[in-house]
C-alpha cells in the first residue's frame, strides 16, 4: 500500500512538472509568435521585446535567438544582433542551411559594423553549409574587393608617407648644405673686397660672364622649349578626359 502512494506521488510530480514545462514552451511560442507579427508591421521595437521575453522562458529557443537578432539588425543595433547570431551559429542540433542561413546573417552585421575580415569569414561559413547560397556567393566576392582595395589604399598611403619623408630629409640636408655654404662664404667675403670686387669697381667684367645680349638670347631659348613642353600636356590631358568620358 505504502508503494502505491509513492508511486502515485511521482507520477503527479512528474505530471506537474511536464504541465510546467508545457505551459512554458507554450508561453515562449506565443511570445515568439507575437513578436513575429509585430515584425511584419515593422514596429521592431516591439517585435525585440516579445523576442526576449520568450526568452525569459526558453533561454535556449532557437527560433526566438533567430528572430531577435533579424529585429535587432532592423533597429541597427548590430553589435547586439552579431553576438545573438554568434551564439547559435554553432548550434549543431539545427540543419546544415539553417546554419548557413545564420552566418549569412551574421556577415551583414559584421559588415554594418565594417568588420570586413569577419564578415567575409561568415559569407564563406555560408557558402560552405550551402554552396548554391548565390547571396553569400556575391557577398563573399564583394567583400573581398573592397578589402582588396583598402589595403592598396593603405599600400599607397604608406609609400606617399615615405616618400614625404624622404623629400623632408633631403629638403632639411640642402638647407643645413646651404646654410653652411653661406657661412664659408661670410668667412671669405673680405678677401674677395679687397681682390675682385676692386675689379669689378674698375669697369672690368669676370671671366665668363654673359653679355647682356647672350642671356636675352638664352631666356628666349628656354622660354621656347618651355612652350614646346606646355602644348604636349594638353595634347595628352585631351586624350584623357576623352578616354575617361567613356569608362
Amino acid at each position: 500500500m505504502i508503494k502505491s502512494i509513492k508511486y502515485i506521488v511521482v507520477a503527479l510530480l512528474a505530471l506537474f512538472v511536464c504541465s510546467e514545462v508545457s505551459a512554458q514552451q507554450m508561453r515562449e511560442r506565443g511570445l515568439v509568435r507575437k513578436g513575429n507579427r509585430e515584425f511584419k508591421r515593422e514596429q521592431f521595437e516591439k517585435s525585440v521585446d516579445c523576442y526576449q521575453r520568450a526568452l525569459q522562458h526558453d533561454s535556449t529557443c532557437f527560433e526566438a535567438k533567430y528572430d531577435l537578432a533579424s529585429a535587432l539588425y532592423r533597429t541597427e543595433r548590430y553589435d547586439k544582433a552579431e553576438k545573438t547570431l554568434l551564439s547559435i551559429v554553432g548550434d549543431s542540433t539545427r540543419t546544415e542551411l539553417e546554419r548557413g542561413e545564420v552566418a549569412y546573417n551574421l556577415g551583414n552585421t559584421q559588415f554594418a559594423q565594417q568588420k570586413y575580415k569577419e564578415a567575409l569569414s561568415s559569407y564563406r561559413h555560408a557558402m560552405r553549409c550551402n554552396p548554391n547560397d548565390e547571396d553569400a556567393k556575391f557577398n563573399y566576392a564583394f567583400t573581398k574587393r573592397l578589402i582588396q582595395q583598402q589595403e592598396q589604399q593603405q599600400q599607397q598611403q604608406n609609400q606617399d608617407q615615405n616618400q614625404d619623408q624622404n623629400q623632408n630629409n633631403q629638403d632639411n640636408k640642402d638647407n643645413k648644405n646651404q646654410q653652411n655654404g653661406e657661412d664659408n662664404q661670410d668667412q671669405q667675403q673680405p678677401q674677395n673686397q679687397d681682390g675682385k670686387e676692386d675689379q669689378q669697381e674698375g669697369g672690368q667684367r669676370p671671366e665668363g660672364a654673359m653679355t647682356p645680349e647672350q642671356q636675352e638670347a638664352l631666356l628666349q631659348a628656354i622660354q621656347a622649349e618651355e612652350d614646346k613642353t606646355q602644348d604636349k600636356l594638353k595634347e595628352k590631358s585631351g586624350v584623357l578626359i576623352r578616354g575617361g568620358k567613356n569608362w
